[in-house]
This record gives structure tokens, C-alpha cells and sequence, in this order.
């Protein structure tokens, strides 16, 4: 089956709202998450064997590490999310998601003994990654959209998704 030009753009561009809000989601709660005693522990070996991180622990504490990784996590969510306001802070926060997927997806080489269960479930990264990569080419298109509509109209024009 052949579709329309115009289904084929509006399946593009509805995937692209889910892709964008799915990272944003998923970056929210589980940076909300980093901040209790469980995930704390859980994430401490990840940390401890982070070519990033492994200072983490040492320097702030189990929980302190935890915390900083989700505030980080938060401030990426938020980011990503001001892509309608601010298409290019959303466009760096979508960079800087994708190097904390990045960095996640490490913990795959670095963990000794990692978990079966958590190695799979890291694995999804990728997929998110993808999408975090999608979000900073899509935002800061519509930033330089919005800019040389400034530029040559004397208006603010932006990409709407």
C-alpha cells in the first residue's frame, strides 16, 4: 500500500512528537527516580566502573552521586522540552541526552559482571539515542528556521511538530 504525501508527513511528524517526549519522559522519571536510596545503590557499581563517573562516589557519596546523575538527567528532560520556546537550548539538551546514553551505554564494557537483566535493560539506550540525535537535528533546524525568518521577515517563524 502506497500512502499520501500528507499521511507520510504527518506519521513523520507524529513520530518525532513521540520520540522527543518519550526521551523527555523517560529522562524525567528516572532522574526523579536517582534521588531515592534504591536507585542509589543500584546504580553504584554502574558508577563505580564509569570511565565518567567513577569519581562520583568517592567525591559526594552514594547518594550524592545518585542525586547529581538525576539532576543532570532532569535539566536534559527540561531541555529537550523547551524545543517550542527555545528550539536551540533544546537542541544542546538534546546533545547532551545523547552523551548520557552514550556514557549509559558504556556502562555495557565497563561493569564487571553486569546483570543480564540490567545489560538488556541498558540496551534500550540505543534506541533512545536515536532519538535524542532526531531531537537535536530537528530543534536546531527550527532554530536556524526561526532565525532566518527573523532575519528576512522581521518575524519569528519556527518548525511546528
Amino acid at each position: 500500500m502506497i500512502l499520501s504525501q500528507s499521511i507520510e508527513q504527518r506519521l513523520g511528524r507524529l513520530g518525532g512528537v513521540i520520540a522527543r517526549w518519550s526521551v523527555v519522559f523517560f529522562f524525567l522519571a528516572f532522574g526523579l527516580y536517582k534521588f531515592t536510596a534504591e536507585e542509589a545503590a543500584g546504580i553504584a557499581p554502574l558508577l563505580t566502573h564509569s570511565p565518567v563517573f567513577f569519581w562520583a562516589i568517592p567525591a559526594l557519596g552514594q547518594q550524592g552521586a545518585s542525586n547529581l546523575v538525576g539532576v543532570l538527567e532532569i535539566a536534559f528532560a527540561v531541555l529537550i522540552a523547551l524545543r517550542h520556546v527555545l528550539p536551540r537550548l533544546s537542541g544542546y539538551g538534546s546533545l547532551a541526552t545523547a552523551g548520557a546514553l552514550v556514557v549509559t551505554l558504556s556502562f555495557l564494557f565497563t561493569t564487571p559482571k553486569l546483570d543480564p537483566a540490567l545489560g538488556g535493560f541498558i540496551i534500550k539506550d540505543l534506541t533512545l539515542l536515536g532519538a535524542a540525535l532526531w531531537s537535536a537535528g530537528e530543534a536546531f533546524a527550527a532554530a536556524r528556521l526561526r532565525g532566518e525568518g527573523a532575519a528576512r521577515y522581521g518575524t519569528a517563524q519556527t518548525v511546528a511538530l
